[in-house]
């Protein structure tokens, strides 16, 4: 099992997202013929920054994703053309947390815990901010890491390389105002709990 891999293009971190995204969200479509990837690369929502990748750029990505065991092409019987799924689960040995948080960091770029909670929704369900924290330390904690710590209390992945910041470097410890910001995020999901759970037993 391969457990790291060159760092990727830009445009490989796109491409190998959309999949993981499409995976887990619409199976019934996965695996990707090019053209449908490439729609799924230039989606105006839920993609930061919006691109306009041609059939060419995609095709180009998968041939670099598939030398690094990132990308499988599929064919044969149901298959009139040529599908493509990704690896990456297999390859970094990732759960369905980890592929869920890396998926939306490759696709919408930094994000804070609360944002990474609320747009995995659809990947995994996780049961408060304090599992993602968890899990993104444990990517952090890879060798190599596969996430890192950013400004303002975002957090980045490492699959496309090292990230510099001109306003904060990765390793500098959170502000006062970012820790509070993360409070303010548990305690917003902790209400939000208790009033679901209100709401349950007054149907019961």
């Amino acid at each position: 099992m391969v457990t790291r891999v060159e760092p990727l293009h830009a445009v490989e971190v796109r491409v190998l997202g959309a999949l993981i995204e499409k995976d887990i969200t619409t199976p019934e479509y996965y695996p990707l013929t090019v053209n449908s990837l490439q729609n799924a690369c230039n989606q105006k929502s839920s993609r930061d920054p919006v691109v306009q990748y041609d059939e060419q750029t995609v095709e180009h990505a998968l041939e670099l994703l598939k030398t690094k065991h990132l990308v499988v092409r599929i064919s044969g019987a149901g298959h009139r053309v040529e599908k493509f799924g990704h690896r990456l689960g297999e390859t970094l040995n990732l759960g369905r947390r980890e592929m869920a948080l890396l998926c939306v960091l490759m696709l919408r770029g930094p994000q804070t815990v609360g944002e990474l909670r609320g747009r995995t929704e659809r990947m995994h369900d996780f049961n408060d901010l304090e599992e993602v924290e968890r899990v993104l330390e444990t990517l952090e904690k890879r060798e190599p890491a596969l996430v890192a710590r950013a400004s303002r209390g975002r957090w980045v992945q490492l699959l496309g390389g090292a990230v510099e910041f001109e306003d904060a470097p990765a390793a500098t410890p959170r502000t006062p105002l970012e820790e509070r910001v993360t409070a303010l995020e548990r305690e917003i999901e902790r209400l939000k709990q208790q009033l679901q759970e209100k709401l349950g037993e007054s149907f019961e």
